[in-house]
């Protein structure tokens, strides 16, 4: 059986990473998305590091599955061109400056009247409306800038950015879902609409419980490092080799923990009776959990708390994690065939359907700039005497598979 979205025609405008991570979550989900990157160098995010044999591996991560076509967006053939694609697609994907793609003839009003089942999905970096509507949105920006930043780190380290680009992950996501809502709606309306989102307001969305005991206790939360904001104990805890994560977030479990540590006076202490005492004797509670920790190692903790109902784990970096049998049981890691590389491991969906259990999320390498710029054309239309023109012209890029690398492309 077919992937959900089969049948789905996208168009991915956007470029570096929110904007192609939605397309990708699309695309993974069976949408036919095409990738539509100008002239003469392609997404910018084909250029920046690392790169394994001169292929960005920023690029690998977040363009699988998709087709590719390379256009001169700043000539008007290129543009009529684009318009000629949005009016036999069902999806627009970008993340320009809010007002350029009103600024090419790309609007959404101006789409929607030649195609008025349409959707375009935009984000930005600060939102449509406002006195910041205008400034570019870059991740580590919209993480200080949101608050987000403010709840990472440590008292003596300030405010630390998440280790991936969470704002622009988090963006690309939300749009997905808003993308997939006005596919549901268009069912029962015939029309499309614009949906957008951005980064400021993606990570707002995701202060959750922090964001709340602002608005209602007025409480500025400051960083806690490894351990709960609201939770004691449940943090991370230094054993005999190295640090531990333990969540006993049940009075159940943390009566459990102190059984299985050796130190059953604690849950009837004074200092400890509640959730409410830790927290205010952490510091306190956190050295008498290490002090029998330290007996054993990370891994024979693991097990034995595990075994025994309360939630631990080791703090993996990326060698450890992908080396985990669990991680490979939930087949997360792909391989596919790169034209340039080889074949390589990929990160793929996190999202199974068991009406296609057996499919690989990772279906088609990241193409190169202008791989399938003949073909998509042809799909949509256009003339093969039309097509060589444009080639010509300029105004359309075709791969050249001789060319050093995926960055290159013939015009």
């Amino acid at each position: 059986m077919s992937l959900p979205l089969a049948g789905l025609k996208v168009l991915d405008l956007s470029r570096a990473l929110s904007g192609p991570f939605c397309a990708m979550i699309l695309a993974d989900m069976g949408a036919e998305v095409i990738k539509v990157e100008p002239l003469p160098k392609g997404d910018m995010a084909r250029g920046w590091g690392p790169v394994d044999r001169d292929v960005s591996v920023y690029y690998l991560s977040t363009n699988r599955n998709k087709k590719d076509i390379s256009l001169n967006f700043r000539h008007p053939r290129g543009l009529e061109i684009l318009r000629r694609l949005a009016a036999k697609a069902d999806i627009l994907i970008e993340n320009f400056k809010v007002g350029t793609m009103e600024s090419m003839g790309l609007g959404y009003e101006e789409l929607a009247a030649q195609n008025p089942g349409l959707i375009m999905a935009s984000i930005s970096g600060f939102g449509r409306t406002g006195p910041e509507k205008n400034t570019a949105g870059f991740d580590q920006i919209a993480q200080g800038y949101s608050g987000f930043m403010s709840l990472t780190g440590t008292p003596e380290t300030g405010a630390t950015r998440v280790g991936t680009p969470i704002g622009d992950l988090t963006a690309g996501m939300w749009l997905s879902i808003g993308v997939l809502a006005a596919v549901v709606q268009r069912q029962q309306t015939g029309r499309g609409q614009h949906v957008d989102t951005s980064l400021l307001a993606g990570l707002m969305s995701l202060l959750v419980v922090q964001g709340q005991r602002y608005l209602n206790l007025g409480e500025v939360p400051q960083p806690n490092g490894n351990a709960h904001p609201v939770i004691s104990p449940y943090g991370t805890f230094q054993t005999a080799d190295g640090p531990i994560n333990l969540a006993p977030a049940t009075s159940a479990m943390w009566v459990k923990l102190c059984e299985i540590l050796g130190l059953p006076g604690l849950p009837t202490d004074p200092r400890f009776l509640t959730n409410t005492e830790r927290m205010e004797n952490g510091a306190i509670l956190k050295e008498l959990l290490e002090s029998r920790l330290a007996a054993r190692g990370r891994a024979e903790w693991t097990r034995i708390l595990v075994d025994n109902g309360i939630p631990a784990g080791p703090i993996n970096d990326m060698k450890d994690a992908f080396a985990d049998a669990q991680v490979a049981a939930v087949g997360i890691v792909e391989k596919i065939v790169h034209p340039l590389l080889g074949e390589i491991s990929m990160v793929g969906s996190p999202v199974h359907f068991s009406t296609a259990p057996d499919h690989h999320t990772v279906r088609t390498a990241p193409p190169a700039l202008g791989e399938h710029s003949v073909s998509v054309l042809q799909a949509f239309g256009f003339g093969a005497d039309e097509i060589s023109s444009l080639c010509e012209a300029g105004i359309v890029g075709t791969h050249d598979p001789d060319a050093s690398g995926s960055r290159k492309a013939a015009s």
